[in-house]
């Protein structure tokens, strides 16, 4: 273990053992000849006592020695020891975020019993939701992202250097092609594009990476942007000169957060050498200065790139906060099976503050008026590779609206299965000052709400199970408006 954890352990023991005994710091010193102050930062994790002072302290307390250099806490602050045993404060790069582990090292010294209760309360959540290790990192990255406006201006001006570098055109359209002949000729890299499809095991499995030989394994099912995008990320770890990286594609087993997180920063840079600022920008400039929302244009803006959907919509959420001041919106990626009832909410990004449109873990159904399902029931009907819809969601409860824009498309790994992603721009001031189609008589309105078991929408013909949750609100508060009588008359 970390020294630092070592010393906070001993005082979290001493400390619990001595209010155990109703001790002050001033009687422990008094009792053991210890010095307060000196008492204090052993408790507080600033000092390790040497063995003789940890032997003086065993006997006035009538502890045994072995029991006060244990690193095992009792139950009440078990919670704690395991946190600082799994290391996870040193694997999350806590700095990114402004915090610096000695603030959390005295936060836990000075407050061990409310921290653990927190700590408690996470872990049964985690446990009650199977909450994973991947799922901890991944939502870490997120927030990390959300801190930051998903904005990384480093990022994009080692884009800028890597096309100068390369004589790569940033107004043209990137192509495998062109970013093969750097990964090759530049970084020595041997590619394989048929191997991974031999083995039905690895599923949908697009990539994997062998460093020892710089091969680069491709399952033949990749279209052309898959392809692209994969080699963009490989140029990325490689011009980022990142280490500590992820070896296949999607990701099937991680080691470190900093893996989690260069997987990130590579998925970044890989958005935007293929997709790039300026162009984008100039492009959602002449989409918002018209009067009309004019879906041709934006449907014309995706097809402009050799990328997915997907990979666009990501994009989105990169520029939009940052060239045009529009930092309230969300990012939905959902999954479907053709004929079945349930959708699957995959992947959310909230900026700049949680909106209404999030995950549900309890297995409840998704608002049915969403654009986002009603997609993806059109794509499994039709012959379409790619549908686009969009429309102003209006949540009546939270009083916000939202413009959403759509896209659904088939899974190419996946027969018979679908996916839609979203983005939804918050309407205010703004997204006003922005955007001049916004009252454009096209876009329809639609109520909308979270979940079916949450909604107050009385009329909704789309709704698939009754609204649970606020029929038994509405029990309780008349329980409680009755109560009230009773307590008054009877008083």
């Amino acid at each position: 273990m970390e020294e630092d954890y070592i010393k906070l352990i001993f005082g979290l023991k001493l400390k619990q053992i001595r209010t155990d005994k109703n001790l002050s710091l001033l009687g422990l010193s008094k009792l053991s000849g210890l010095s307060k102050s000196y008492l204090n930062e052993i408790e507080n994790g600033k000092k390790y006592p040497k063995p003789d002072k940890i032997a003086i302290l065993s006997e006035k307390l009538d502890v045994p020695y072995d029991q006060m250099v244990s690193l095992k806490l009792d139950k009440n602050l078990a919670p704690i020891g395991d946190l600082l045993q799994s290391k996870i404060l040193k694997e999350i790069p806590l700095e990114l975020f402004g915090i610096k582990e000695s603030n959390l090292i005295d936060i836990v010294a000075n407050a061990p019993a409310k921290v653990n209760a927190f700590i408690s309360t996470i872990i049964e959540i985690a446990q009650n939701y199977n909450f994973s290790r991947e799922s901890f990192y991944l939502a870490s990255v997120r927030s990390f992202q959300e801190a930051n406006n998903n904005y990384f201006e480093n990022l994009e001006q080692s884009v800028l250097k890597f096309a100068e570098a390369y004589h790569i055109d940033l107004n043209e359209t990137i192509t495998s092609k062109d970013l093969e002949e750097v990964l090759v000729e530049e970084y020595g890299y041997t590619i394989e594009a048929n191997e991974l499809s031999k083995y039905e095991a690895l599923g949908n499995l697009r990539s994997m990476f062998v460093p020892k030989t710089k091969t680069l394994l491709l399952a033949n099912e990749i279209d052309e942007p898959q392809r692209t995008f994969i080699y963009a990320k490989e140029l990325a770890y490689n011009f980022l000169k990142i280490e500590q990286r992820l070896y296949t594609f999607p990701w099937i087993k991680f080691d470190t957060f900093d893996q989690v997180l260069n997987n990130f920063y590579a998925s970044y840079f890989a958005g935007a050498l293929i997709i790039p600022s300026a162009k984008i920008i100039s492009q959602l400039n002449h989409i918002f200065e018209k009067e009309t929302f004019d879906a041709s244009l934006f449907l014309k803006a995706i097809d402009g790139y050799n990328a997915s959907p997907e990979s666009f919509y990501q994009r989105l959420t990169n520029v939009i906060p940052k060239a045009f001041n529009i930092q309230n919106l969300f990012f939905l990626r959902f999954t479907h099976k053709a004929n079945s009832k349930n959708f699957y909410l995959k992947k959310e990004l909230h900026l700049s503050h949680q909106q209404s449109p999030h995950a549900n873990e309890t297995n409840e159904h998704y608002c049915r008026r969403w654009v986002s399902l009603k997609m993806l029931k059109d794509i499994s009907r039709s012959k379409s590779d790619h549908v686009f819809d969009y429309q102003i969601s209006n949540y009546k409860d939270d009083g916000v609206k939202y413009l959403v824009l759509s896209s659904a498309t088939k899974d190419p790994f996946k027969e018979n299965h679908y996916r839609n992603i979203t983005i939804g721009l918050l309407i205010n001031r703004q997204l006003q000052r922005k955007v001049n189609f916004l009252q454009d008589e096209i876009i329809e309105t639609k109520n909308v709400g979270v979940t079916c078991e949450r909604c107050a929408i009385k009329d909704c013909k789309d709704r698939e199970v009754p609204a649970v949750f606020l029929e038994k609100k509405a029990k309780n508060k008349k329980m409680e408006s009755i109560v009230s009588e009773l307590t008054t008359k009877f008083s």
